[in-house]
């Protein structure tokens, strides 16, 4: 079983972007994880390299990032279904594959984008099926995963509960494509109302990642009242070995005080 791993691009934020694998790593952590680190869909190879020692140099493991979702500060929540920005997505993938390789990270979260009027959400899904398929199998020459999950707090993003997301999954499996896996952010799944717990007994096997954030208020475990440590209990017992990613929000001087150091690099 692995251990907690950190959101790089959610937490730290009082240090700088490339700074904070380093500040996980004296934390006490192993692993980190990231949202897309750059700005565009293509960074230059200098801004690539600069991220990649980042990591390197504070000796922990990259276990997950996102591909490039538009801006998110502004509302963006990906590209995979947005047909206008397809050629983003697609150009993303190949640094996307360049990074994971280098890193020998293996799980790559694609954001499914919202709902516009440039189409049906026939036609988005269609095109949100062919670009899942595409990115998937370019990751499987690293032996990578693509990630799916549910969202919450954008009204136009059309996967908020497992249900729906599994249904993208089941369409990208149809087309060939098999390792599209299940992102469980247990937040996201809570905050829009789906029964997390009958999530976990029906599919925690089938889970490429777990992220976890407490409800109300996205904060650390123990500031809202979500059972999370029962849930990641029960995942782990249905199946799920992988890590679990910390992805919340905290003005906490120490943003891990709620986790014991002795647990930060222990089977989570």
């Amino acid at each position: 079983m692995a251990s907690y791993t950190v959101n790089c691009s959610i937490l730290l934020d009082s240090v700088p972007l490339l700074q904070r694998p380093a500040a996980a790593a004296q934390a006490g952590f192993t692993g980190v994880e990231f949202w897309w680190p750059f700005a565009t869909a293509v960074p230059s190879d200098a801004q690539v390299d600069e991220f990649v020692r980042s990591i390197e140099d504070a000796g922990v493991q990259l276990t997950g990032l996102n591909f490039f979702a538009g801006d998110m500060p502004a509302g963006d929540r990906g590209l995979v279904s947005w047909q206008s920005r397809a050629s983003e997505f697609t150009d993303n993938i190949d640094v996307v594959v360049g990074i994971g390789e280098r890193l020998r990270c293996r799980a790559f979260n694609a954001l499914y984008g919202l709902r516009n009027d440039e189409c049906s959400p026939q036609e988005a899904d269609e095109l949100g099926v062919e670009n899942l398929a595409a990115a998937g199998r370019a990751v499987q020459r690293i032996g990578g995963i693509v990630l799916l999950e549910p969202v919450s707090g954008a009204e136009q993003y059309p996967l908020k509960t497992a249900a729906e997301t599994f249904a993208i999954i089941d369409r990208v499996r149809g087309a060939g494509v098999d390792n599209v896996r299940f992102l469980a952010d247990f937040y996201h799944l809570a905050v829009n109302g789906d029964d997390v717990a009958a999530v976990v007994a029906d599919h925690a096997a089938d889970f490429g990642h777990i992220q976890i954030a407490d409800a109300p208020g996205r904060g650390e475990p123990g500031t809202g009242d979500l059972p999370l440590a029962q849930w990641i209990a029960d995942s782990r017992t249905g199946g799920y070995d992988g890590w679990i990613g910390l992805e919340y929000k905290t003005a906490a001087a120490d943003p891990f005080a709620w986790l014991p150091r002795d647990q930060r690099d222990q089977p989570a």
